[in-house]
């Protein structure tokens, strides 16, 4: 069928309800609406499912969601695994509880068990629950950063990391394979959990989940000494970090913790910011007011499900917040854990530091340092998941620290998804300790530049929405892959890499050798002067995005080098594709 008679059929089958059908008659006389929410079922992809709430087969609803969990079923009950049963948790958007019960009541009409929060939780604490819980899989009802309209559902396997081969296809393969929506399996809640088959949980993970946090604490003794002085400003931006987040910083000991008041509460709103994304400055300004009120030292804000933390410090010379990005605030906390690590009981010969391919080069000087591994992986927090899977499987490798650069971290291997409750956590552990050398955070920051380099790094995502965006962003990889750049603001392209087809090309030899890792569509450009550059199109968001990183001889040279990338990547690679 195409759109226009999906969407009749959708009106006519009294399998949909009638709500839906209502919305779906008020678009009656938009026939672009009509094709932007038929032309395509929501795409299930690598993590999952993303997409704008509404009516319609390219929307997130309970039809779609549930579609989605009966090929995740069909696909567990094939493996032999629905015995160990499915956790599920969800944050605090518009119809998160509600996709979450969804799928639950489809797992259970499948004879799958689940395990279902009671209320809103962090994203790494839904990873946590089905290592502790022994589970086949899990479900996380967000969509991260996204604005309001926007929601999602992410798939996790039994390691507690997001699906990676060969359950990703596979699970992708049955969720396709669903193509009669009215033969999704769903019951009755009360008969679900009658039969033991819906069973919700809180508290006990809770508590075992904060105990796994508090364990990698290093410097209790900074705490202890510091723990009353320091100032700390948070803000959760309406979303599940809240209590996790203010339980475990009081639980060892800080005790001047300032919760943003206007964003403390969950709401799928977001009434206080255009878009929840803590990589945004606009998500920091009631926190900056209050900051300033507080002389805090540093400010927090987690995104809505908690897996990623964005960072303000102070500058005590000047006064002035100062932003660490993603890749300055994992940077610092590498350095931080490696250091201390050796520092108090040794770093292991086989220690492992993981980064993904579009995270700042400054790692690699990091590791060099330390004398430990760097593991390099795609984008993606689920392949350094996966790489903690292969330590433990193998015996071979112990796991010191992995980051990327979207904001997102994991100390410890309770969880296989990076954690903001333990990032922040470690974060304040981290201005403890500095502050007994009196130092700042941005003061080691400073030293780590003197040590390594002054390294920037910088993204810029163009978004290009609907159908035609689509074409656009493949018109652009297609151009950049066939006629690579030879030289970008000055810098010569010594190699490329084409991560789809598994290459990388020396442009001075010739030579071609493999990337050594799967198949994505990732472009590369390694450059003289250390300079790189790295193109892909978001696996969530309508966008393509352009990572670069160069290496200044102080602040000032490093900003000037960046902004002159960007705008190189700007005239060259965007307006002229």
């Amino acid at each position: 069928m195409n759109y226009r008679e999906t969407y009749e059929a959708w009106l006519a089958n009294p399998y949909f309800d009638e709500d839906t059908k209502k919305e779906l008659e008020s678009i009656a006389e938009d026939e672009k609406e009509i094709k932007e929410r038929f032309y395509q079922d929501l795409e299930f992809g690598t993590a999952g499912l993303r997409g704008i709430i509404g009516a319609g087969t390219n929307r997130m609803n309970i039809y779609t969601v549930r579609k989605a969990t009966q090929g995740l079923a069909n696909y567990i009950i094939k493996a032999g695994k629905q015995p160990q049963g499915v956790a599920i948790a969800f944050d605090s958007r518009r119809m998160s509880p509600e996709f979450a019960d969804e799928a639950a009541l489809c797992l259970a009409a499948n004879g799958i068990k689940a395990y279902v929060f009671e209320s809103l939780r962090p994203t790494p604490e839904l990873s946590f629950a089905v290592r502790e819980l022994k589970c086949t899989a899990g479900i996380n009802i967000t969509a991260s950063h996204n604005p309001p309209e926007y929601n999602g559902y992410k798939v996790y396997w039994e390691d507690g990391a997001q699906i990676t081969p060969p359950h990703d296809s596979g699970i992708m393969d049955e969720v396709k394979a669903v193509t009669d929506y009215a033969a999704v399996k769903t019951m009755d809640k009360s008969e679900a959990k009658a039969k033991g088959l819906y069973e919700q949980i809180g508290a006990a993970i809770d508590d075992k989940y904060i105990e796994e946090l508090k364990k990698q604490v290093i410097h209790w003794d900074s705490i202890k000494e510091m723990g009353k002085e320091l100032k700390i400003v948070y803000t959760p931006l309406h979303g599940t970090g809240n209590i996790p987040a203010r339980r475990v910083l009081k639980e060892i000991g800080f005790e001047n913790v300032y919760v943003v008041p206007e964003q403390e509460l969950p709401d799928g709103e977001f009434p206080t910011v255009s878009y929840p994304n803590p990589e945004a400055p606009e998500a920091f300004e009631l926190a900056l007011k209050l900051a300033k009120e507080k002389d805090a030292d540093l400010v927090l804000a987690t995104d809505p499900d908690a897996d990623r933390l964005g960072v303000y410090v102070k500058d005590t010379k000047s006064g002035e917040y100062i932003t660490l990005t993603g890749n300055m605030s994992g940077c610092l906390l590498a350095d931080y854990e490696i250091s201390q690590i050796k520092e108090t009981r040794g770093l292991p010969a086989d220690g492992k530091l993981i980064k993904t391919i579009v995270t700042s080069n400054l790692a690699d000087a990091i590791a060099e340092y330390y004398d430990v591994d760097l593991i390099e992986v795609l984008t993606g927090f689920k392949y350094i998941g996966q790489q903690i899977l292969g330590f433990e499987t193998s015996g071979k490798g112990q796991y010191l620290f992995g980051f990327e650069e979207s904001y997102g971290c994991l100390i410890g291997t309770h969880a296989r998804d990076k954690d903001a409750i333990v990032a922040t956590m470690a974060l304040c552990e981290a201005a403890a300790y500095y502050k007994t050398k009196n130092m700042t955070l941005w003061d080691a920051m400073i030293a780590m530049y003197e040590r390594y380099g002054y390294y920037k790094d910088g993204v810029q995502a163009v978004t290009m929405k609907g159908i035609e965006g689509l074409e656009k962003i493949q018109q652009i990889m297609t151009t950049l892959r066939t006629n690579p750049p030879k030289e970008l603001c000055g810098h010569r392209v010594t190699s490329f890499r084409d991560y789809q087809t598994g290459t990388v090309t020396d442009l001075e030899t010739g030579a071609v050798k493999p990337t050594g890792l799967p198949k994505s569509n990732v472009l590369y450009f390694d450059m003289t002067d250390n300079v790189w550059m790295c193109v892909r199109p978001s696996g969530t968001e309508p966008k393509i995005k352009f990572y670069y990183g160069v290496v200044g001889e102080s602040l000032q040279d490093a900003e000037k080098k960046s902004e002159e990338m960007a705008a190189a990547v700007t005239s060259n690679l965007v307006s002229e594709v």
